[in-house]
C-alpha cells in the first residue's frame, strides 16, 4: 500500500463508479468538484455555537431519554404538575436532539398552554417551564439557522455539478423501522394513559405520556426520514468528492478530500449498503465481513468516495465509496439515519479515546513481550502449560459486593428480608465462583475455562478476539455455539497512566494474545484433566449454603 508521511494513502474510487453522466454545462475533470480546503472550512464554520449541544451518536439519544425522564418525574411529582403538561415539556429535551424542527413551534404553544391552563401548582414552576422552553426553543432555532448555512455553503461546494442517484430506481426501505416502532410505541403508551387509574402513583401517568410521547417522536423521525430520501432520489443531486472511513462504533465518518490523515471529521452517519437479489452475497461473505469488523480495533481506513445531497445537520445522503478489499466493486450506501456534524469538542473526545485505545494496546502488547522473552531466554517455547488465575483483585472485588449485599438485607424486617436474600444466594451462587476462581489454562492445543458445570474449550484457531477494554476482559470464539468468557475488575486508567501500572487484566490479555498470535510461543504439551479446570459446582454449593445459613442464624 502507498504510503505518505509514514500514513497510508485512502484506498481509491475506481473511475466506473464515478457519476457516468453530470448535468452540469461543462465536464469536470475527476468526475466532480473535491469538498477541500476553503469550502470544507467555511461548512465547519457554519456550525452553531459551541455551547449548542449537537448530537453524533447513540450517547447524546441515550443522555437526551433520560434527561427526559428526569424533568418529567421533577415536575410530576415534587412541583405536582398534571402528567400531561409534565411529559410534553419533558419532550422538548428529546426534540431538541433528535427533532429540532418541532421544538419552535411546540414550545411557543406549550408556553401558552400552561400560562392559560396552569397544570401545575403555583407560579415558581410555571416560570422554571418557561425559562426551559425559552432555552430550548432558542437553541432549536440556531440548529435550524446553522443548518441553513451549511446547506448553502455545500452547495457552493459542489459548483452546480449534479448527478442522478445510483439507486434512485429502487425501493427506498428509509424510516420504515421508525415508522412501525414509533406507532407501537404510541399505542402502548396512548392504552396506558387510558387504563391508569385515577388514584394511580404520579409517576405511572407521566411514564406513560412519555412512552406516547416517544412514540410520536420516533413516528415522525421515520416520516421525516423517509420524507428527505424521497425527496433527495426525486432528482439529480449535487456530487462532492469525500474520503470516508468506518468510525470505531460503526457509524462513518466523512473527512475533506485533501484530508488524507483523518485527523478532522466533518461529519458521521450511519449507512447502509444499497443491494438488490441479483447483488446480494452470499451468507458466508457476509459473515466474514462482520467478523473482520468487529475484530478490527479502532477506525477503518480512509476510502475515496462520491457524496451525493447537501450534507448538513439532519440531512439524507448517499455515498459511493471504494471497498476495503482491493478484489470488491464499490457499492452504494444510503444513510439509515441523518448526518450528524462533529464539533471540535466531538473531534477531541474521539482523538483522546483512539489515543487511549492504543494506549491500552501497547500494555498487551508489552505484556505479551514478557512470553517472547522468557521464550528467548529458555531458546526454545515453553515447555509446559501456562495458566492465569484469580487474583487478589478479583477476591477483594467479590467480598465487597458481598458485603455491601448483606447491608442492604440486614437493614431490612420479615417476609422481604427472607425474599430477597432468597433471590440474591442464587444470583451470588451463580457469579461468585466464577469471580473468586476462575481460571484460564493454555496448551498445545488451545485455551481452557473453568466453569460452573466444568471445562470449555477454544482451540487456537478459532479463537476471535482477546480484548480488555473498560472493567472488563473477554475470549470470545468464532463457533457460534461458544459464549463469550469474560471476567470483570474495577480499574482507574488515570492513576494507570499516572503511575505506569499495568492492570491485571491487561497482563493476562497480552500473554494470552502473544500466545494466540505467535504460535511458536504456545506449549508444548497437553493439558492433564486436572490442569484444565475443576468444575465450579462445589464451590457455588458452599456459597449457597453458607449464605442460607446466615440469612436464617444470624439477627
Amino acid at each position: 500500500m502507498s504510503t505518505t508521511h509514514g500514513r497510508p494513502l485512502p484506498l481509491p474510487l475506481p473511475a466506473s463508479a464515478l457519476p457516468a453522466a453530470l448535468s452540469a454545462t461543462a465536464p469536470v475533470p475527476d468526475g466532480g468538484p473535491a469538498w477541500s480546503g476553503d469550502h470544507a472550512r467555511r461548512w465547519l464554520g457554519a456550525l452553531p455555537p459551541r455551547w449548542v449541544p449537537l448530537p453524533s451518536g447513540n450517547g447524546h439519544l441515550l443522555t437526551a431519554l433520560c434527561a427526559a425522564v428526569t424533568v418529567a418525574e421533577l415536575f410530576a411529582l415534587p412541583a405536582g404538575w398534571e402528567p400531561w403538561a409534565a411529559a410534553l415539556l419533558a419532550l422538548h429535551v428529546l426534540w431538541l436532539c433528535v427533532r429540532p424542527e418541532i421544538v419552535p413551534v411546540s414550545a411557543p404553544v406549550l408556553a401558552v398552554s400552561l400560562a392559560v391552563l396552569r397544570p401545575g401548582a403555583g407560579r415558581p414552576g410555571t416560570a422554571a417551564a418557561a425559562a426551559v422552553l425559552a432555552v430550548v426553543w432558542g437553541v432549536a432555532v440556531l440548529r435550524l439557522v446553522a443548518r441553513r448555512r451549511q446547506r448553502e455553503r455545500a452547495r457552493e461546494a459542489a459548483g452546480g455539478v449534479t448527478a442522478p442517484l445510483p439507486d434512485a430506481d429502487r425501493p427506498l426501505p428509509r424510516g420504515r423501522f421508525l415508522i412501525v416502532a414509533g406507532a407501537v410505541l404510541l399505542a402502548l403508551g396512548t392504552g396506558a394513559v387510558a387504563v391508569t387509574p385515577a388514584e394511580a402513583a404520579p409517576a405511572v401517568p407521566v411514564l406513560a405520556w412519555l412512552v406516547a410521547g416517544q412514540g410520536l417522536t420516533a413516528l415522525a423521525s421515520g416520516l421525516l426520514g423517509r420524507r428527505r430520501a424521497a425527496a433527495l432520489r426525486a432528482a439529480p443531486a449535487p456530487v462532492l468528492r469525500v474520503l470516508v472511513r468506518e468510525g470505531a462504533d460503526g457509524d462513518t465518518e466523512v473527512c475533506a478530500a485533501d484530508d488524507t490523515a483523518g485527523l478532522r471529521p466533518l461529519f458521521r452517519v450511519a449507512v447502509t449498503e444499497v443491494r438488490d437479489g441479483a447483488e446480494e452475497t452470499d451468507d458466508e461473505e457476509r459473515e466474514q465481513e462482520l467478523r473482520a469488523r468487529i475484530d478490527r480495533e479502532g477506525p477503518g481506513p480512509l476510502r475515496e468516495a462520491v457524496l451525493y445531497g447537501v450534507p448538513c445537520d439532519g440531512a439524507e445522503i448517499l455515498l459511493v465509496a471504494a471497498a476495503e478489499e482491493a478484489e470488491r466493486p464499490p457499492v452504494p450506501e444510503r444513510s439509515s439515519g441523518p448526518v450528524r456534524p462533529l464539533s471540535e469538542a466531538s473531534v477531541r473526545r474521539a482523538l483522546a479515546r483512539e489515543k487511549r485505545r492504543a494506549a491500552y494496546a501497547e500494555l498487551r502488547r508489552s505484556a505479551g513481550e514478557s512470553v517472547v522473552r522468557s521464550a528467548e531466554a529458555a531458546g526454545t517455547a515453553p515447555a509446559g502449560v501456562r495458566q492465569w488465575r484469580a487474583g487478589l483483585l478479583d477476591r477483594l472485588c467479590a467480598l465487597l459486593l458481598v458485603a455491601w449485599a448483606g447491608m442492604l438485607l440486614w437493614s431490612e424486617t420479615g417476609g422481604w428480608r427472607y425474599a430477597l436474600g432468597a433471590v440474591a444466594g442464587v444470583v451470588g451462587a451463580l457469579r461468585l465462583p466464577h469471580w473468586l476462581a476462575w481460571r484460564v489454562t493454555a496448551d498445545r492445543e488451545g485455551l481452557w475455562f473453568n466453569g460452573l458445570r466444568g471445562p470449555r474449550h477454544v482451540p487456537w484457531g478459532e479463537i476471535r478476539t482477546v480484548e480488555c477494554k473498560g472493567t472488563e476482559l473477554t475470549v470470545d470464539s468464532r463457533r457460534a455455539s461458544f459464549t463469550a468468557w469474560s471476567v470483570h475488575a474495577p480499574r482507574w486508567p488515570w492513576l494507570e497512566r499516572r503511575f505506569r501500572l499495568v492492570h491485571p487484566h491487561e497482563r493476562v490479555g497480552g500473554e494470552i494474545t502473544a500466545l494466540w498470535r505467535t504460535p511458536s510461543l504456545r506449549p508444548s504439551v497437553s493439558a492433564d484433566p486436572g490442569q484444565r479446570g475443576r468444575p465450579l459446582w462445589p464451590l457455588a454449593l458452599a456459597l449457597e449454603l453458607a449464605w442460607a445459613a446466615a440469612l436464617v442464624l444470624l439477627p
